[in-house]
C-alpha cells in the first residue's frame, strides 16, 4: 500500500490535484482521506462559539483517529470515515465506509504538520499557489459551499487563514518530497505523480 501526503494553503488546488490524478489511475485503486471529514466534532459547544471554530489549526484536527485509519487500512481493514458538515461543525451520525486500496491519498492543509502522520507516508507532495490565487479561490469556495458573507470571509482570512498558514502551513514545504507549483494547473507534475503511482502499482503486482 502506497500513502501519499498531499498538503498545501488552503485554495491552493490540493483537491484538483488528487482529482486530477485519479483520473488517470485505474478505478478502484485509490482511496482518498480528506483532513477535513477529521475536524473534532463540536456539537456540544453552543452555535455562537462553534462560529468562531480555528480550522486552519493543527488542534482542530482529530490526528488520532486519522492516524488509527490509515494503520488500519494498511492491516486490510476497512473503516468508517467521518462526514463533517462546515454549516453544522458537527460529524453526521453516518460515516462512510472505506477499503483498503493500493494507493490511499491524505489530503489537506494540517495534513504535513504531524510528525506521526508523516511517518506513514510514503511520499508527502506540497501543492504551492500564490496568496492572491488562494485568497480569490477561498472567497468562491466558502460564499458558495458553506454559505458565509463576503465580509465574513476577509475577516476570516486576515484574523485566522493567513497567520495560520505564516505559522503552521508554510513551515510544511520543507518536509515535501515534491513542491508542485500552480496545482491543479501543472499537469507535468501530475504526470510525474501518476507515473510515481503506476511505477509502484506496478512492482507491486509483480
Amino acid at each position: 500500500m502506497l500513502i501519499i501526503g498531499i498538503a498545501g494553503g488552503t485554495g491552493s488546488g490540493k483537491t484538483t490535484v488528487v482529482r486530477k490524478i485519479i483520473e488517470q489511475l485505474p478505478e478502484g485503486e485509490v482511496a482518498v482521506l480528506p483532513q477535513d471529514s477529521y475536524y473534532r466534532d463540536a456539537s456540544e459547544m453552543p452555535l455562537e462559539e462553534r462560529l468562531n471554530i480555528n480550522f486552519d489549526h493543527p488542534d482542530s484536527i482529530e490526528f488520532e483517529l486519522l492516524i488509527q485509519h490509515i494503520k488500519d487500512l494498511k492491516a486490510g481493514k476497512s473503516i468508517a470515515q467521518p462526514i463533517y458538515s462546515y454549516l453544522t461543525c458537527t460529524r453526521a451520525e453516518e460515516t462512510i465506509s472505506v477499503k483498503p486500496c493500493d494507493v490511499v491519498i491524505v489530503e489537506g492543509i494540517l495534513v504535513l504538520t504531524n510528525p506521526q502522520l508523516r511517518k506513514l507516508m510514503d511520499l508527502k507532495i506540497f501543492v504551492d499557489a500564490d496568496a492572491d490565487d488562494r485568497l480569490m479561490r477561498v472567497i468562491n469556495r466558502d460564499i458558495v459551499e458553506r454559505g458565509r458573507s463576503v465580509n465574513r470571509v476577509m475577516e476570516r482570512y486576515e484574523h485566522t487563514v493567513k497567520p495560520m498558514h505564516l505559522q503552521f502551513i508554510e513551515p510544511t514545504k520543507r518536509y515535501a518530497d515534491l513542491i508542485v507549483p500552480q496545482g491543479g494547473n501543472n499537469k507535468i507534475a501530475i504526470d510525474i505523480l501518476t507515473m510515481y503511482i503506476e511505477k509502484n502499482l506496478g512492482l507491486k503486482h509483480k
